[in-house]
Formats: C-alpha cells, sequence, structure tokens
C-alpha cells in the first residue's frame, strides 16, 4: 500500500506414451476433475528449428499468424477463433493476418502451405469441433508455414459451456509453443470495482477472465472491500474489509461466496497476501503507532511478528521459492523497498532512486519486483532485480498504483486514476491497465465499472 466430470480416452497407450516423451504443452493431459476437461495430444507433431520465436524482435515484428474459424458445429467453431485470435493480438507479441486476405480458409486437412505463405503468415492455426452428445471434441493443429510442418496438435473433450476455456488453453499452447515461455490466457483476474463520486466511492470484489468476460461481483458493496489477492490454488481470495468500519482479513471462496474471517487480530490489519506454498497469509497490523509484518498460519491461525521496532512496514510479498519478502517501509526516514529472509531475519535495503517506493510485488519467476514508484507528483509503475539493480520505469502519470504479474512473469496489470474537475470528484475515474514488463504494449483492460487494485491469478486447475 501507498502510506496514505466423466471423460472419453482420446489416446491408445502408444499415443500416451509418445505424449508423455514429447511434454509439448503444459496441457499434455488436463485432469477430469477441473471443468471437465480432457486433451489429447494429436499425432503428426513435429519440433522444427523454426518453430520458436525471439521474444525480443517479436515486440518490433510481431509473429504474423493466420487463425481461420474452425470448422463443424457452429457458432463455436468461429467463436473458439476469434478468442484465439484476440488473445494472441493483445499479448502484442503476434499479428493476426487480417481475414479478407485469406486465399483459403483451413478447412484442408493438410493445408496448402503456398497459399498462406503468399499472405504473409508464418504460423496457421486450424481447427474443428465436433459434438459428443452434450459434450464438444475441439482439435486444433499449430502449423510452420515456411517449412510446411505440424508443430502441435491437441484435442480436448470438455462440456459445451467451457468452449471459452478452451479458447484460452489452445491459446497458452500456442504461445508457449512458439515463444517457448508459458502463456497467460487461461487465467483471471480479481480487483475492486468502483463506483460513484469521489467523496463517496463504493468499493466491492469482482472477478473476470483475463480478457474481461464472465465479469461478476463477489461482493455487494455493503462494506468497504480493499487489497484483493488470489490463493494458489485460484479458488480462494484474501482481502480487507470494513465491516461495521472495523478493518478485518477475510478469505472469500469464490465459486461458492462463502467467506470466512481470518482472524481477530488487534489493531488495523490490512494487506494481505497469500505465501506460494498458501499455507501462511502475509499482512501487515498497526499496533501502538507502530505497522508490522505478521505471518498467519491458515491451518491453526496462529500469527508470528516478523519486523519489529517504531516504523510503517507494509505491503509484504513473498518470493516464488517462499525464502525472502519484500516490503516496504519508512524506517530509513522515507519510504522504500527492502528485503528480508521469510523469518525476518536479513533485512536490506534494495530502492536507491529518487522518490519514494511503495506496493512491491515478486514476480513468479524469481527474477524481478515490481513497484510503484512517486517523485514529486508523478507516479510511475517499474521493475527491478532483487538485489535492487537494473531498475527501469514502464509507465508514468498523474497517479498509478498496485502493480500485479500475469503467472508468467511477462506481463503486469496495474490501475490507473485521472484527476477529478471538482470537489465532489465529477470527471475521476480509475482504470485498469496492462503492460508487458519490458514497457511495451500498454492497454486498458476494460470492465464495466471503474477498477482498482488488480490481482492476476495463477493458471487455472
Amino acid at each position: 500500500m501507498i502510506l496514505r466430470p466423466h471423460n472419453t480416452p482420446l489416446l491408445d497407450d502408444r499415443q500416451v506414451e509418445a505424449l508423455r516423451a514429447l511434454s509439448l504443452s503444459r496441457r499434455a493431459l488436463i485432469g477430469a476433475g477441473a471443468g471437465g476437461i480432457l486433451a489429447a495430444h494429436l499425432p503428426g507433431s513435429a519440433l522444427g528449428q523454426g518453430a520458436v520465436i525471439d521474444i525480443t524482435r517479436a515486440r518490433t515484428d510481431p509473429l504474423p499468424v493466420a487463425i481461420p474459424d474452425f470448422t463443424g458445429v457452429q457458432p463455436f467453431g468461429a467463436q473458439i477463433a476469434q478468442v484465439i485470435t484476440a488473445n494472441l493480438a493483445r499479448s502484442g507479441l503476434f499479428r493476426p493476418v487480417d481475414r479478407r486476405a485469406f486465399i483459403t480458409q483451413g478447412a484442408e486437412a493438410t493445408p496448402r502451405f503456398a497459399d498462406w505463405r503468399a499472405v504473409g503468415a508464418q504460423a496457421l492455426v486450424t481447427g474443428s469441433v465436433a459434438q459428443q452428445g452434450e459434450r464438444l471434441r475441439v482439435e486444433f493443429r499449430l502449423w510452420d508455414v515456411l517449412p510446411g510442418v505440424q508443430i502441435q496438435g491437441t484435442a480436448y473433450t470438455t462440456p459445451a459451456a467451457n468452449w471459452r476455456r478452451i479458447a484460452h488453453i489452445c491459446s497458452d499452447a500456442i504461445y508457449e509453443r512458439l515463444l517457448g515461455e508459458k502463456g497467460y490466457f487461461d487465467t483471471r483476474i480479481v480487483y475492486v470495482a468502483e463506483s460513484g463520486p469521489r467523496d463517496r466511492r463504493i468499493k466491492r470484489l469482482a472477478i473476470m477472465d483475463q480478457d474481461s468476460e464472465n465479469h461478476r461481483f463477489l461482493t455487494d458493496g455493503s462494506w468497504l472491500a480493499l487489497t484483493p489477492r488470489f490463493h494458489p490454488s485460484v479458488n480462494q481470495v484474501a482481502f480487507m474489509s470494513y465491516i461495521r468500519n472495523e478493518p478485518r482479513v477475510y478469505l472469500l471462496d469464490v465459486d461458492t461466496g462463502r467467506q470466512t474471517l481470518l482472524g481477530n487480530f488487534p489493531g488495523m490489519t490490512f494487506a494481505p497476501r497469500f505465501t506460494p506454498d498458501g499455507n501462511s497469509v502475509l499482512l501487515s497490523a498497526i499496533r501502538g503507532g507502530d505497522a508490522n509484518i505478521y505471518s498467519v498460519d491458515l491451518r491453526t491461525r496462529v500469527e508470528r511478528q516478523l519486523t519489529y521496532g517504531a516504523s510503517l512496514d507494509v505491503s509484504p510479498s513473498a518470493s516464488p521459492d517462499g525464502r525472502e519478502i519484500v516490503f516496504n517501509s519508512d524506517r530509513g526516514g522515507n519510504q522504500q523497498l527492502y528485503v528480508m529472509a521469510a523469518d525476518g531475519s536479513n533485512i536490506r535495503r534494495i530502492s536507491f532512486g529518487q522518490g519514494r517506493y511503495a506496493t512491491p510485488v515478486w514476480s513468479p519467476r524469481g527474477d524481478l519486483i515490481a513497484f510503484t514508484r512517486m517523485a514529486g507528483n508523478t507516479f510511475a509503475i517499474g521493475v527491478m532485480r532483487p538485489d535492487g539493480s537494473g531498475e527501469r520505469i514502464l509507465s508514468e502519470g498523474f497517479q498509478m498504483e498496485g502493480p500485479s504479474f500475469a503467472p508468467n512473469g511477462r506481463v503486469l496489470a496495474f490501475f490507473r486514476e485521472t484527476p477529478a474537475r471538482d470537489a465532489r470528484g465529477t470527471g475521476f475515474s480509475a482504470r485498469l491497465v496492462s503492460i508487458d514488463i519490458t514497457g511495451f504494449n500498454e492497454r486498458v483492460i476494460p470492465t464495466p465499472t471503474d477498477g482498482s487494485d488488480p490481482a492476476w491469478s495463477p493458471l487455472l486447475p
């Protein structure tokens, strides 16, 4: 904070063994428990040298990819292709070829690669959708157009209602196969939905897919809700709520809506965040005028104090391996970032630039820490290495805050506020924004209301 179901097997034993050996996708096999999705690798894939592109080059020269409508059952075939197209385009690393340029429509079992080369495509995605009772069987194939080889083929069997998730899963597989790193499309974002004038703001929790679809509110706005953070399992969110004007930390089940009080801690508690193993929550509590960081065991509800002293220590975030914690503190005179061991020992300062630093969060890859920096009247979102080196600013503006990493560590979400025109807040707005960690491809994330304090989920199970 700133201090102010049943599945039909698709593979025989020989194909299963081949699949295990190739391990081409994180979705090579998806258990039937979560969403009733079963995935199978399709034979015929090849590992070509041209199949992986350089991400640095893709930022300035996005990979041209053609994605015709999937054949078979409609409108699912067209809808799945449209979602894949939108996902890849939004990443900034792919340039979907204009469908009006297509010479063929991708219905052939083996593509006519000369036709796709002629329209400038380097990668091609084809697919089909078949009805199996109340379920869909969705196949997609990824082709390297220049050598004319298939580099990925996967089939999914799922209830028809899951068609959009299948599109996200296909997008992740394509992203990973062509870029060599995990995708982030099969994820959710939880955030604080805001409405009303600035002096009487209603703040409630909301959740949506990363592409802003399937939006729903998690709380009704009766009480102020702040700082939502996902559990590693994706099923729970920790947040702070001012119920009856008393700040407390709650756990909310995003599927059932059930809320559980984390604990009655003396003093004001805020900024809860789960540890990577999901067994504890890190938070800050104000007692006697000082704010210190505590770890709360979710099984026993036993708290352990990690920092001490006459300072304000807030916004803890653990490293992916759980060994270290980054936080911000005014112990040195103004707000700066500090890193300590998970037991509270070996505290050292890592931020030394101009201005104040806040809202640190550790990248899921462990290589970066994102932060908010305030210098004069300018806010900025930036990243630095865990030792404080390599600091770079990604975006600057009137007021922005609250970075949150996508699960692959490639993209950040944060929120930006605009100035109000009068004392009541007329003209004021807050919007969610995403940006690549290199500082390119900044985009507004659409929400039905104003939004702040986004938290990106891990990949869905």
